[in-house]
């Protein structure tokens, strides 16, 4: 199975460059309507303005940016580095890496349409 991770964007073009910088590639598809990244060989990221999922789905309504709608929880080697690269790519701050009761050393941040990012890595783990 592959799943793909879709996030309704304000900004294709602002959100591409974003996560290009964070994920330190180029995107695998970058066209009007859907830009797609490989997070590895069974998912999918992939980023939808919101103009294009209303017009695919027939509503009118807008999203608000300050309204976290998804979270993107990714298990890391070290979470400092990514959420640092996630601060210079330019996510706003939420919490630095510290240790949660779930077990896992986690450091959150939002990304430009408010989308939470999480960058997790196992007890102990470096």
């Amino acid at each position: 199975m592959r799943a793909h991770l879709i996030l309704y964007v304000c900004e294709q073009m602002v959100s591409c460059e974003f996560y290009s910088r964070l994920l330190n590639q180029d995107p695998r598809l970058d066209v009007p309507g859907m830009t797609e990244f490989v997070i590895n060989e069974n998912c999918i990221l992939g980023l939808m303005p919101n103009s294009s999922i209303q017009r695919l789905l027939g509503i009118n309504s807008v999203v608000e940016r300050e309204i976290a709608r998804a979270e993107l929880y990714l298990h890391v080697e070290c979470p400092e580095t990514w959420y640092e690269r996630a601060l210079q790519a330019g996510a706003r701050p939420l919490s630095p890496a510290q240790l949660r009761d779930w077990g896992d050393r986690v450091a959150y941040c939002s990304d430009p349409d408010g989308h939470i990012l999480g960058f997790a890595c196992c007890q102990g783990a470096t």
